[in-house]
């Protein structure tokens, strides 16, 4: 199908994602896709997700590194929802044969007891939103070809969302420096990166609040109850069937996936 509209772009997204094909970028065909008509793409894709049974359980941050904004062009994370479809059990083995080309990537995400709304929000203001603080795995796989994308493309594409999973250790927002907080990534065993809470925008917690404020101009707002993918601390990794993924926190304990 030729992708002309926000209707015809939903389709073919979800359709990609349900066939486990990739595809040409969305600006490819329809070059009318800017980042405000993607983010409405990307509600609607997720308003299709609901209507089909699926809950609404989170948020999360992309392009949290200064690194790849720079590469992006942009200056401020971008972010998407998550739903109880993209949520793995911890210790539940990944199917990597139900993605297309999904890759992992340690992240820390806040658990919200109350809610955060914008214009306004401060990193303070998230701290004191959140009822604890966990290791994370996300599950990133972009339904564009060879994770190929303009930023237009990812945003309507619910920031390459796939799946998550969350540890095991919890700690308050105060029990430790967000910033400091160091993780190890070991594929088979062995390291292959290790960064700490700087990575994601300078601070996890200012970036969560950036994006806060950023929806709060398209009248949206994250919900208590809500978990907050903060983004990725290192590069992603892709998986491969038979390999396991050891994320090993400072203070947020060992998180692990196997991939079958």
């Amino acid at each position: 199908m030729t992708i002309t509209d926000v209707d015809s772009a939903v389709t073919a997204l979800l359709g990609a994602e349900r066939l486990r094909q990739d595809r040409d970028r969305v600006t490819e065909e329809w070059d009318g896709l800017d980042e405000q008509t993607a983010y409405e793409v990307q509600r609607r894709l997720i308003a299709a997700r609901l209507d089909g049974g699926e809950e609404l359980v989170g948020f999360k941050l992309g392009l949290t590194s200064r690194a790849k904004q720079e590469q992006m062009n942009v200056d401020a994370p971008i972010s998407g929802w998550l739903t109880d479809a993209h949520q793995r059990c911890n210790g539940e083995p990944v199917k990597v044969a139900g993605y297309i080309h999904p890759r992992i990537e340690p992240e820390i995400a806040f658990i919200l007891d109350k809610e955060l709304a914008g214009p306004g929000c401060t990193r303070e203001d998230v701290k004191n939103a959140t009822a604890h603080i966990t290791a994370a795995f996300e599950i990133i796989d972009s339904r564009y070809r060879d994770f190929s994308f303009a930023l237009p493309d990812v945003i309507a594409d619910n920031a390459s969302s796939a799946g998550f999973v969350l540890g095991s250790t919890i700690c308050q927002p105060g029990d430790f420096d967000l910033i400091n907080e160091e993780v190890t990534l070991l594929v088979d065993g062995q390291e292959v990166a290790t960064d700490t809470g700087a990575a994601v925008q300078g601070d996890p917690a200012q970036a969560v609040a950036e994006a806060v404020n950023q929806i709060s101009e398209r009248g949206q707002t994250v919900p208590a109850g809500a978990i907050i993918l903060t983004g990725a601390l290192t590069d992603a990794v892709f998986l491969q069937p038979g390999s396991s993924f050891t994320a090993r926190f400072a203070n947020l304990g060992e998180i692990k996936v196997s991939c079958v």
